[in-house]
């Protein structure tokens, strides 16, 4: 398998008890993987100590930079950092909760000898059923919407080639960010595709992706994105 320069980055919020073991999880498959990589931490406003464990963990690692908000951007808010600091020929991002292993990447890799992006489809999701109930109709409408044809617009296990963030203009702060990302890539004629990966429950810390607040901004962000695609 090739050798790609590689950029793995984390969006973290009050995520302590989490951070540490999945930095530590990329920095050791980033060495198998890659002979030139870099590990972003970005800290999207905690609360907690994550800032702190971040910054020990910048300091105990030369490959490893934290990217620091001073308030909660949110999810959309937090990626957009990741794309923009990312730095080497690819970017793979997964969420800081360690509701994936990382290794799985090299699942991955392989294709983007003929894809742009890569994502990981989770192949069965360990999240409440409410969860996976809105996140099935959210991706229907979006897949209709854009014309796309991705099972798991939102999983959060993906590789890209990172010149498509120079070809694109993100806005989205917030849940639409993947939507986003994917439809613009596409418009612009970027290819992507789907592997099946593994997905396990998280083990501390709260979600706050279901919350009322968040799925409302999803769609305030969506109406927009659709009619810009109008003009």
């Amino acid at each position: 398998m090739k050798k790609y320069p590689i950029t793995f980055f984390f969006p973290c919020y009050n995520e302590e008890q989490n951070i540490e073991r999945v930095t530590r999880e990329a920095l050791s498959v980033a060495a198998r993987v890659s002979d030139d990589y870099e590990i972003i931490i970005v800290n999207d406003g905690s609360r907690d100590r994550t800032p702190e464990v971040a910054e020990r963990l910048a300091k105990e690692y030369p490959q490893v930079r934290v990217v620091h908000h001073e308030v909660n951007k949110g999810y959309g808010g937090a990626l957009q950092s990741g794309f923009k600091n990312a730095t080497k020929e690819l970017v793979f991002y997964t969420d800081g909760d360690g509701q994936f292993k990382i290794e799985e990447i090299t699942k991955l890799l392989p294709y983007i000898e003929k894809y742009d992006i890569v994502s990981g489809y989770r192949i069965k999701r360990r999240d409440p059923f409410i969860r996976k109930v809105n996140a099935f109709l959210w991706g229907a409408l979006v897949n209709s919407l854009f014309g796309l044809k991705v099972s798991d617009v939102d999983s959060a296990f993906k590789l890209y080639r990172r010149k498509i963030f120079d070809d694109i203009t993100l806005t989205s702060q917030g849940a639409l960010i993947d939507t986003e990302v994917l439809a613009k890539a596409k418009e612009k004629g970027y290819t992507i595709t789907e592997v099946g990966v593994n997905h396990y429950p998280r083990l501390a810390g709260v979600q706050t992706g279901a919350k009322l607040s968040v799925i409302l901004k999803a769609f305030v962000e969506l109406f927009k994105l659709k009619s810009n695609f109008s003009r």
